[in-house]
């Protein structure tokens, strides 16, 4: 549905959110291992991120990473609009082009009909979630879970 890249660029806001403080950078180096991505490939995803300013970048030995909103301010859907864009909420699910061109078309599908609903539903819960959803359940439960 997302692709890796979303995956791992969503990942790497969760694990800036949980090991965020005041003033601090983290480096891609430590986010990368922690992880278990590929660094020079999270690199790109994460310059992607700050280029469109939810992320803070500081380049140089003592730069990294930080969090340039709130991690509450944040929501998956506008990661995902950023690094896959939002084809998978809009387009068809199954990439049939009945209906591409013309919406009258999609009264007819049959898929349509029946993806429509949980498509929006989709979205909307992309739109609700944020970073620090995740980040606050991680630390509430006050272990380390694989993220």
């Amino acid at each position: 549905m997302i692709s890796n890249t979303c995956k791992y660029g969503i990942r790497a806001m969760i694990y800036m959110a949980v090991h965020e403080k005041e003033d601090e950078k983290i480096g891609i180096k430590k986010i990368s291992e922690e992880l278990n991505l590929p660094g020079p490939f999270l690199g790109k995803i994460m310059q992607s991120l700050a280029k469109h300013k939810i992320l803070n970048s500081i380049k140089g030995p003592n730069g990294g990473f930080s969090l340039a909103k709130q991690a509450s301010q944040i929501s998956l859907y506008d990661i995902v609009e950023i690094i896959d864009g939002t084809d998978v909420f809009d387009d068809c699910l199954i990439g049939v082009k009945i209906c591409e061109n013309n919406p009258e078309y999609a009264k007819l599908c049959p898929f349509m009909k029946k993806s429509h609903k949980v498509r929006e539903k989709l979205k909307e819960t992309f739109k609700e979630q944020t970073i620090g959803d995740f980040a606050e359940g991680i630390k509430e439960l006050d272990v380390f879970l694989k993220i």
